[in-house]
């Protein structure tokens, strides 16, 4: 077959941009039998170059993908269009979209196969969407490419039920990918290297701490996050702890809680015991996950939760909310706690803070967890998906 894909996101620092960048990179190792285009536009090739093993297509546009997906901003007409008539003059069998958010109509006689990681935005619009304009635009995108898509993938079995009965579509049109986490992702040990990088960010070596990895957006629930651990800082045996929180806060393009967290932090007077990193290397989050007493992880709602599976690979501790995919996915080997309420999220993580050898027993079965979700097993399932397409 000859396949079509969407690299539009191969740039994004959000979880789909991971997504894409993996599954891409994987399908090209595991496939040999099939040929594979990508198409992409000019901006984010510049910045962003793909992998060699593929043919691609680089589409001149006023504005890279990621510039059009601001808060505030949308893809130009002519913009959406000159990705569509790139891919027209193609012969191609399938057409794939490894993130809805970068989708166009396809002319092509081909099939079509678009990704829809969550309903988060479709459940809680006004924690995603600046204004009304920036919502009806992604409505409008979104029945669009569920109406073409012949098949829907998403990333978990709950995310499947959710789009299912949110939009009306039977199970035959809807097929699950799981992703995984990098092999930068692992037990690493205690060394001068480690210690480098925790005082990067303002962390003394054997110091507790806990992290969150995400983005800084309102539905991420950092806000209870924040009061939860302004009652933990009080508390007699943790006044060393430090809550670490990782993500984008300057050039992110979504919808941003950050203004209203530092006002949040400042007011606690807490600020010497939050640290904002912003984006940061893979080499050194690998670090953060293994030096963490846990990962927090307080989202309203997860269509996967990759930071869980990056985490559980380090050994890392998880607690997290029982709402979403996230007990789907950390299954057995977390805590969990109701995400709208700060005082069972400082007790739970209290409860592990506090104990040596439930981290302990949490971290086995994190490790023993985390071999579920590979990248190259995603690839695989992909590719049977794609023939399963076509015939």
């Amino acid at each position: 077959m000859r396949i079509g894909v969407d690299a539009s996101c191969w740039g994004n620092k959000r979880g789909f941009g991971r997504f894409t960048r993996e599954l891409i990179t994987n399908l090209l190792e595991v496939d040999e039998r099939n040929d594979y285009v990508f198409f992409i536009d000019n901006r984010t090739a510049e910045s962003f170059p793909l992998p060699e093993a593929a043919a691609v297509e680089i589409v001149p546009t006023g504005a890279s993908q990621i510039e059009a997906a601001s808060a505030d901003g949308r893809r130009s007409v002519s913009d959406v269009l000159a990705m569509s008539r790139r891919v027209f003059r193609h012969r191609l069998d399938l057409f794939f979209f490894p993130a809805v958010y970068s989708y166009f109509p396809i002319f092509n006689r081909s099939r079509v196969i678009v990704t829809v990681h969550d309903v988060i935005a479709e459940k809680n619009p006004d924690l995603i969407f600046p204004n009304r304009r920036s919502r009806y635009f992604w409505n409008l995108k979104l029945k669009l490419a569920i109406r073409q898509a012949d098949i829907v993938l998403t990333v978990s079995d709950y995310s499947r039920e959710s789009i299912g009965e949110h939009f009306g579509l039977p199970e035959s049109r809807l097929r699950v990918v799981n992703e995984g986490a990098r092999g930068d992702f692992r037990v690493l040990p205690e060394n001068g290297k480690m210690a480098g990088v925790l005082s990067k960010y303002g962390i003394l070596p054997g110091k507790r701490f806990l992290l969150y990895v995400g983005g800084i957006s309102p539905h991420k629930n950092l806000k209870a996050l924040v009061q939860a651990f302004e009652q933990i800082a009080k508390r007699r045996g943790f006044e060393e702890v430090k809550l670490i929180l990782v993500g984008d806060y300057k050039d992110d393009p979504f919808f941003s809680a950050y203004p209203a967290l530092k006002r949040q932090i400042a007011e606690a007077g807490i600020e010497e015991r939050v640290v904002f990193t912003g984006f940061i290397s893979d080499e050194d989050l690998a670090f953060l996950y293994n030096a963490a007493s846990m990962l927090t992880f307080p989202s309203l709602e997860e269509g996967f939760g990759l930071p869980a599976v990056e985490a559980m690979s380090c050994g890392t501790p998880v607690v997290a909310s029982r709402t979403g995919s996230l007990p789907e996915v950390i299954s057995d080997a977390g805590r969990f706690f109701d995400p709208r309420n700060p005082d069972d999220i400082a007790e739970v993580a209290s409860r592990v803070l506090s104990s040596d050898s439930l981290r302990k027993e949490m971290s086995e079965a994190g490790l023993r967890r985390s071999r579920d979700f590979m990248w190259k097993k995603a690839a695989e399932d992909t590719v049977r998906i794609f023939e399963e397409a076509c015939g």
